[in-house]
């Protein structure tokens, strides 16, 4: 059943006239043009800050800010445990060595990130939110420490987490969150499964929304393959409260997402979105390709993110480089077939229109 008053309740706390949200894409993707583009047509443009170091991550924040008086957000990567031994490097080191070779590029020596290196980049990545008084912060990979979470909502920020089954967003409930954003199994990018294995939160937004509305009392925000106002009409009528839509924003002009991982998402339509971890060591949705076929057989020597990622990252660029889809890291949902290559404000308005179509307001 259709909870008008929850999208007008999620509306006003995000501070935005449609709620249509911009997935935080990291990686160069959320463009301060696209974020600030996003939020000046009535939705809420995010940044994908995870992977930024505090200084870069204020300097985008105010160069969103020079560019919208709007709201939007700021998405961070909860720190996780991990260990990747010396052993474990030389194994992948030596895996990736035939794609090395194929490209014509020299491996270089890696310092891998720490568990400590990824919680010290975590709390100056939060100070720099709270310093720079942006207006919504969400998280992914899980549910950050109470302290995090009591100091961001003093600072009057609104704060978001993403869940993958309705276990997920009991948590993120209990725990004080404003909105939970529910990811189905067709959304691109890394699963954000954090109590369960990724096998067990594959569930696609048919069930996953109606089943956490049963569950849960926060406004509901669906995230995976919805590209247009038709799948907006189905999240809201599910009983979503507001969608997060990435890969229909990643081909947006103002997407930082090379030409080459445009092309791609409508390049050949029988080619697929698989779950992967041989990009970075943990599972995220990327359009198949032939290093996801070579390299599938030698899974068990990718080590664990974001070390595997920087090993990778490499072979990504010079596939780019020389305009191959083949080789590069072409993250996307189930629906990249109908990307389209719009201004980024024209795409927020044709959603609004096309959701309005079916007699419902998003």
């Amino acid at each position: 059943m259709i909870d008008t008053r929850d999208n007008a309740m999620l509306k006003e706390m995000l501070g935005i006239k449609h709620a249509i949200i911009q997935a935080p894409m990291a990686g160069g993707i959320t463009t301060a043009e696209l974020v600030a583009g996003v939020s000046d047509a009535g939705g809420l443009g995010m940044i994908g800050g995870g992977s930024l170091e505090a200084p870069a991550l204020s300097k985008l924040i105010r160069q969103v800010k020079k560019k919208t008086t709007h709201s939007f957000g700021v998405n961070l990567f909860v720190p996780w445990d991990f260990q990747v031994t010396t052993a474990d490097m030389a194994r992948a080191f030596d895996t990736l060595k035939l794609v090395y070779d194929k490209l014509g590029i020299e491996q270089e020596p890696v310092t891998p990130a720490t568990p400590e290196s990824v919680e010290l980049r975590f709390e100056q990545q939060i100070d720099a939110v709270i310093e720079d008084r942006v207006p919504v912060c969400s998280f992914i990979f899980g549910i950050p420490d109470n302290r995090h979470i009591e100091r961001l909502k003093e600072a009057g920020i609104v704060v978001l987490a993403t869940a993958t089954t309705v276990s997920e967003a009991e948590e993120i409930e209990r725990a004080g969150f404003d909105a939970v954003v529910m990811q189905g199994a067709e959304a691109g990018g890394h699963r954000g499964s954090f109590l369960k294995g990724v096998e067990d939160s594959l569930n696609g937004l048919m069930t996953l929304i109606p089943e956490t509305q049963d569950h849960t009392n926060i406004p509901l925000i669906a995230a995976g393959g919805i590209m247009d106002g038709r799948g907006i009409a189905a999240a809201r009528i599910l009983g979503a409260s507001g969608v997060q839509l990435g890969t229909a924003f990643l081909s947006a002009e103002e997407s930082g997402a090379h030409k080459v991982h445009k092309q791609a998402l409508s390049k050949d339509r029988d080619t697929p979105s698989v779950l992967t971890r041989l990009f970075t060591g943990r599972a995220a949705r990327a359009v198949k390709n032939r290093f996801i076929q070579e390299m599938t057989e030698h899974d068990e020597h990718v080590v664990e993110y974001p070390v595997h990622r920087k090993l990778t990252q490499p072979i990504q660029d010079a596939s780019k480089t020389a305009g191959s889809t083949e080789y590069a890291m072409l993250l996307a949902g189930q629906g990249k077939n109908m990307a389209r290559q719009l201004p980024v404000k024209s795409l927020v308005a044709k959603l609004v229109e096309e959701t309005e179509a079916f007699s419902l307001r998003i």
